[in-house]
């Protein structure tokens, strides 16, 4: 009988390309993935694995296997769905993947309330904005609070349950006292910010994807003076008055002194925040009730303005 821990584990060494990153994200040693990626081989009797540089692929028993073993392991979530359906409480644990840009306004308040309303529930949160789908589908996270820009197709695997929680515009972002586009609070068309000094994500990114996109829609080709994903010190540049700024409206602290954010008048960019779980035809309570508390502070956002300047 096939072991269901072995499937996971070629199902991890398939998706990481390696034994060593398959054990680094699975907590165990080389030695102890390889031992049980041995017995598998043993189990079906014929290789799965093969050498492809200096990563490993699947062969072709490899890649049928794991056809299969994605339909096992996604019978097993269903199956412990079911359960914690029946049982019909909150679990104990549970993983968020959240992107940067969500935690002040989104994630921590989610949290929060997730902590006064189901205090056993211990929710450890990843920071990241990298590959976050990929651990959903591999187990490593249960829930993940995602965007998607509208500019791009959408890419989501049929596997994975997506819940809109909000629809998040870019803001021009500039200093209270600076003298370039925008800095009364109006809004701006894209055209004006073609000779200002712009602070831009790098184009690999889908944030800087959109803008680019954007800003040659509205006539022009950025040249940005400044490029970092990191937002705050995107808003640090802005604040200073040594950049124009476009910035996630979530990503924006309302208390944040010394900065004007003026919607855009024509060409918007905007992304759609969203929750997404592996789909199961059962509802899983624990999941449930971390998305249900993310949609409520996703829509009391909605409801928060940045205060006057």
């Amino acid at each position: 009988m096939l072991d269901i821990r072995r499937l996971h584990m070629l199902r991890t060494v398939a998706a990481r390309g390696s034994i060593t990153a398959a054990a680094q994200s699975l907590a165990l040693s080389a030695g102890a993935v390889s031992q049980q990626l041995a017995a598998l081989r043993h189990d079906v009797g014929v290789d799965l694995l093969r050498p492809d540089g200096r990563t490993v692929a699947l062969t072709e028993a490899g890649r049928v296997l794991l056809e299969h073993a994605d339909r096992i392991l996604a019978a097993m979530e269903e199956a412990e769905c079911a359960v914690a359906a029946v049982k019909g409480t909150v679990g104990t644990t549970a993983t968020l993947a959240a992107l940067p840009s969500t935690v002040a306004r989104i994630v921590a308040p989610a949290l929060t309330a997730l902590g006064t309303d189901h205090p056993q529930l211990a929710v450890t949160c990843l920071v990241t904005d990298q590959a976050q789908l990929r651990e959903l589908t591999l187990g490593t996270v249960d829930v993940v609070l995602g965007q998607h820009y509208h500019h791009l197709p959408e890419t989501t695997p049929k596997s994975i349950a997506v819940s809109p929680l909000l629809d998040d515009p870019l803001l021009v972002v500039t200093a209270t006292d600076g003298a370039v586009s925008g800095s009364d609070g109006r809004p701006v068309g894209l055209r004006e910010l073609a000779t200002d000094h712009l602070v831009v994500p790098p184009p690999t990114t889908d944030c800087g994807q959109a803008i680019l996109q954007a800003c040659q829609q509205a006539g022009f080709t950025p040249t940005p003076r400044y490029v970092t994903a990191d937002i705050a010190a995107q808003l640090t540049l802005a604040r200073s008055g040594l950049a124009t700024a476009l910035v996630p409206r979530t990503a924006i602290d309302p208390a944040t002194p010394g900065i004007r954010a003026a919607p855009i008048e024509d060409n918007p960019i905007q992304r759609l925040l969203f929750a997404a779980t592996r789909h199961t035809e059962t509802t899983n309570p624990t999941t449930a009730a971390v998305i249900a508390a993310l949609r409520t502070a996703a829509r009391q956002d909605r409801t928060t303005h940045l205060p006057p300047t």
